[in-house]
């Protein structure tokens, strides 16, 4: 991973001049991306954590679940980070599925995602679908869905065990839409830029066909049908893909996006506003999320959307929009709270 990192150093470096050091810095903190992490959920916090959960369910498994705390705001309540067990543990599964280098040649490959199932899932229910994105040195793995530690699950079992969403299915694919074992392969970093066409041709197809979502899947399908049941968002440059791809490419196919830091090459907002211009499609929530402290994202994700409702009125404050900015820098503090945050907004206009 490291060897990967570094040679993308040298790629941005040279693709993307006006970015200079905030582009070497976003990649040099990814590089500590699922250390971090790791060590904001160790082994030994989390199942402390799991065996109050579990002493508290199974003392009261007669009973319904406790009254619901969550809410949108500065901090993920602890209880909501602890590992389930019990009967309100989802699973998360690993998928492979067929790609294009788009960023190549065009050429088939294999691709692996991890995909979070709710607790009791069901082939006779329809599940809402949010598309999790990672950052520009990381992977399908760097939010931790490979991992029985994996905070993103924990977060959805517990929000939805004790009432706050209605659970739904998340999917953290590889955000770069190119083959890198082929020979001549793809660029890693144009790759980034082309992942709307996987996402439409490939990776939805494939969710919507393999799994009980509220798309009415057959071969040419309209995916706008179920775009009020789609989510996207993601961390640094999974923020500048839910901007640029999801809304600026993607709009009849999803309906909410969350930006967790947007990193630099994000669509600004008059630009946004001009691509939107004549859109037809509803916005149901844009959530965005940003550490003040943050010098790789802070100025491209304000410039992206701190003034979207000023500049286009497909947004507006308090409705269909949120920028929550906060004490903090560009790491999984500012992240997983945007993914807690953002799980609580997904799906809620329905």
């Amino acid at each position: 991973m490291k060897n990967k990192v570094l040679a993308g150093i040298l790629v941005m470096g040279l693709l993307l001049t006006g970015c200079g050091n905030d582009i070497e810095k976003a990649i040099a903190q990814e590089t500590s991306y699922s250390e971090e992490a790791d060590s904001a959920i160790s082994d030994e916090i989390l199942l402390e954590e799991a065996s109050s959960v579990n002493t508290d369910a199974s003392s009261s498994s007669t009973t319904a679940p406790q009254e619901a705390h969550a809410e949108v705001g500065n901090m993920v309540l602890p209880r909501y980070t602890a590992l389930r067990t019990d009967e309100g543990a989802g699973t998360i599964e690993r998928i492979t599925y067929t790609a294009h280098d788009y960023a190549g040649d065009g050429h088939e490959f294999t691709k692996e995602a991890n995909i979070y199932l709710p607790a009791g899932y069901s082939e006779d229910k329809k599940y809402n679908v949010m598309i999790l994105l990672h950052g520009i040195g990381g992977d399908e793995d760097e939010w931790g869905m490979n991992k029985s530690t994996s905070r993103v699950k924990a977060i959805m079992d517990n929000l939805a065990y004790y009432g706050d969403i209605e659970s739904f299915i998340v999917v953290t694919p590889n955000g770069r839409a190119g083959d890198y074992k082929a020979e001549n392969g793809s660029s890693a970093i144009d790759s980034f830029y082309v992942f709307g066409q996987e996402l439409r041709n490939d990776l939805i197809p494939y969710i919507d066909s393999h799994y009980s979502t509220y798309a009415d899947y057959e071969e040419g399908y309209d995916l706008s049908e179920a775009r009020a049941h789609r989510a996207i968002a993601g961390l640094s440059m999974g923020g500048m893909q839910t901007i640029n791809i999801g809304i600026g490419e993607c709009i009849d196919m999803f309906g909410y996006f969350g930006a967790f830091s947007a990193a630099p090459t994000s669509n600004i907002a008059s630009k946004t506003a001009s691509i939107l211009e004549g859109n037809e499609y509803p916005i149901y929530y844009f959530y965005n999320i940003c550490g003040l402290q943050d010098r790789t994202a802070y100025s491209s994700h304000s410039a992206a959307a701190k003034t979207l409702p000023s500049v286009c009125d497909q947004f507006v404050d308090g409705e269909n929009y949120m920028w929550q900015e906060l004490d903090g820098q560009h790491d999984f503090r500012i992240w997983y709270l945007g993914f807690y945050n953002f799980a609580q907004l997904a799906f809620s206009k329905e």
